[in-house]
């Protein structure tokens, strides 16, 4: 009988993303199991959240530390108590040194809401509504040591309304990345991604530039 597959997740907030990770597990869905859930932040929600399924927990205040070096190396020690097979931002606030992306290299993603390279960093929805654009959405991508930058995986794309704000395309948003990110997590654990001469594949096809994107039936 083969092991399944381990996912460590790390969130610094309500962790709604984590959420929907943890639907598709308890559905078979995802392709493995959430070993662990670490945050940076105290009182951030997706721990109680964690700790109700039965998940190990671990807190790892980024601001006890002096450096952020010091910080990613507590957090990389616990990470590495589970083995994960797969590392998964999930809301987590927190720039990652290179020596710790290196670390976890091709097993390390991440899901931001702008359909990459567009709007890498903050503010995104508002950044797509002063541009004018007719349409925001999420991409799913493996973590580099660029900010926003690594290979993407998966997008999915929303349509602007004229009376949109940034909160309500962010609701938007996020509701098609709670679609998208089990689904790019599934790949990753099946087996259908892979890294051939440092170009991302799936299915042993190359992935396009900006991922593939998301119809609904993926």
């Amino acid at each position: 009988m083969s092991i399944p597959k381990r996912i460590a997740v790390l969130l610094s907030g309500r962790g709604s993303n984590f959420q929907s990770l943890l639907k598709a597990s308890h559905a078979d869905l995802l392709g493995g199991n959430i070993s662990l859930v670490v945050a940076n932040r105290p009182g951030a929600g997706g721990l109680d959240i964690a700790q109700n399924a039965g998940i190990e927990t671990a807190l790892i205040d980024h601001q006890t530390y002096a450096s952020r070096g010091a910080f990613d190396r507590d957090l990389a020690a616990a990470i590495e108590t589970v083995s994960p097979d797969l590392v998964v931002l999930a809301g987590f606030m927190r720039i990652l040194t290179p020596d710790f992306v290196a670390r976890f290299e091709n097993r390390l993603m991440n899901i931001h809401p702008s359909l990459l390279p567009l709007y890498p960093g903050l503010n995104t929805h508002q950044r797509a509504l002063d541009n004018g654009d007719s349409h925001a959405g999420a991409t799913v991508h493996y973590v580099n040591g660029e900010l926003d930058g690594g290979p993407p995986v998966l997008q999915a794309r929303v349509a602007v309304g004229e009376d949109d704000s940034a909160e309500t395309l962010a609701a938007k948003v996020l509701a098609v990345e709670h679609q998208i990110y089990p689904e790019a997590v599934n790949w990753h654990l099946t087996g259908r991604l892979s890294f051939e001469d440092g170009v991302l594949h799936k299915d042993r096809q190359p992935v396009p530039l900006t991922g593939y994107l998301w119809d609904g039936n993926e």
